[in-house]
């Protein structure tokens, strides 16, 4: 039953909103409401819709150049209703200390944010698994 997704990102300047290059958290919640639809789209063949987060936890910075791994779980399935973990690490990290091009690999990762939310797929655009 539990369908899992993943993606990649690298944040670009373009990511960053604050001094320093911060990157805004509300591009972690963009990076999970994109592994959700992935998430839908495998169970129901339908991108559904996110109806709500139960919890948000920013833990740790985000800067332009990172990169950034999104994972997300299906937990349980209700009738039209998909409960939803995720999680957001630091995997690589630019070393600008060096030079303009010089990154690390991360062997631990950092994770940045975790949430757990529910998507709805109207029973009626549910086209898997009837």
């Amino acid at each position: 039953m539990s369908q899992k997704a993943m993606i990649r990102v690298r944040m670009s300047s373009q990511d960053a909103h604050y001094g320093g290059n911060l990157v805004d958290g509300a591009k972690m919640l963009q990076l999970f409401g994109d592994v959700a639809t992935e998430l839908l789209i495998r169970e129901d063949g339908d991108e559904g819709l996110f109806r709500a987060y139960d919890s948000v936890d920013f833990l740790a910075p985000v800067y332009a150049g990172d990169f950034i791994e999104v994972t997300g779980e299906i937990v349980h399935l209700g009738g039209s209703s998909r409960k939803m973990e995720f999680v957001a690490k630091k995997v690589i990290v630019p070393r600008a200390d060096i030079s303009g091009s010089a990154a690390d690999f991360l062997d631990e990762p950092i994770v940045v944010c975790k949430a757990s939310g529910t998507c709805i797929t109207p029973k009626n655009c549910q086209r898997k698994n009837k």
